[in-house]
């Protein structure tokens, strides 16, 4: 179903959600870490997804080891260069990565401002090596309250010219986005795009004050944005871009399977909605399989498939020239 006349983006993918199994055993290895198991497929079950989990706090308990084994700064830049290797392999033509400081520094005490530049440095190497584009969104976690959220911001606003976007993730059912007002407009004032986790483990409410509060550009999930035809509306009015992760969604149980997503209906009314992997290493899936498996189980038509695939261009962080430049590298008259 992927188009293979224009470029395969990932807008959406947690760096921290994306370490590799073996690279887990290796730093296990390496720093005499106790591991619940010793091999790819005893580590597994404690690392990726296998059944439906009761939510998103669920979900997130799956980080344990991903972020587990970063011991020092070397292994936090390993795995944000093996994350573009990963994506090139994957054949994306493009990838926006996303990281909390404070989530990958708090196991093993590193100082987020040291986490931040490791990471700028692994995804700049590897973009050397790979020829891969890549571009940085840093998270502020709502789960930590607002004044942790305070001091991640400084960290990533230290490294300011290596990101382009500030994303809020985390509890969003008991950190409501008015708790960080202050933060997105300092952001803003920074000169980044603004993109939001809302209508995730939160109803259509949360994406208005994502929206109108914190002036996201883009809201990752807005699984719950359904519930209000007045926000649909607004949303392609403004074109809002939808980064939709319909495995993550399945597996945290906000949607009860992939046929009852309301991906579909939101291309279908209008909205810039792409697909997109979250978490591909806690997931245990690719962009190819949410494009060949999990986009028709949501009842996507090929026509569909390929609007979301155009739309991840449109809505991607990138400048005008940037995305002619992708678009440059296939044949035929394809528009922007």
């Amino acid at each position: 179903m992927i188009d293979p006349n224009f470029p395969l983006i990932d807008l959406h993918r947690h760096l921290d959600g994306s370490i590799r199994l073996e690279t887990i055993l290796e730093l296990g290895r390496q720093h005499n870490l106790q591991l619940p198991a010793w091999d790819i497929e005893g580590l597994r079950p404690y690392v990726q997804i296998t059944e439906p989990q009761p939510g998103v706090m669920a979900f997130i308990a799956k980080f344990e080891w991903m972020v587990g084994v970063l011991v020092d700064y070397t292994d936090c830049r390993r795995v944000a260069y093996e994350n573009v290797e990963d994506a090139r392999n994957e054949g994306l033509d493009y990838v926006e990565l996303r990281f909390s400081p404070w989530f990958m520094a708090e196991p093993h005490e590193l100082d987020p401002s040291g986490v931040v530049e490791a990471i700028i440095d692994g995804v700049t190497e590897a973009q050397h090596d790979t020829g891969m584009k890549v571009n940085l969104i840093g998270i502020i976690s709502r789960t930590y309250g607002p004044e942790i959220a305070n001091a991640e911001l400084t960290a990533l606003l230290n490294y300011r010219d290596g990101f382009v976007a500030l994303d809020l993730a985390g509890d969003e059912a008991n950190f409501p986005g008015e708790l960080f007002v202050d933060h997105m407009h300092s952001a803003r004032d920074a000169g980044w795009h603004v993109t939001v986790h809302a209508g995730e483990s939160a109803g259509a409410e949360s994406v208005w004050q994502a929206i109108k509060g914190l002036g996201a550009e883009r809201i990752g999930h807005a699984v719950h944005a359904e519930e209000d035809g007045e926000l649909l509306n607004y949303m392609v009015e403004k074109s809002i871009g939808v980064e939709a992760n319909l495995t993550s969604n399945v597996q945290t149980s906000i949607v009860l399977n992939y046929a009852s997503h309301p991906l579909q209906r939101f291309l279908k009314h209008g909205l810039l909605a792409t697909i997109n992997t979250d978490d591909p290493g806690i997931s245990g899936i690719d962009l190819t399989y949410e494009y060949e498996v999990a986009a028709p189980a949501a009842g996507l038509t090929k026509d569909q498939i390929h609007q979301a695939q155009r739309n991840a261009l449109e809505v991607a962080f990138l400048s005008p020239p940037e995305k002619q430049e992708l678009v440059s590298k296939y044949t035929g008259d394809v528009p922007l």
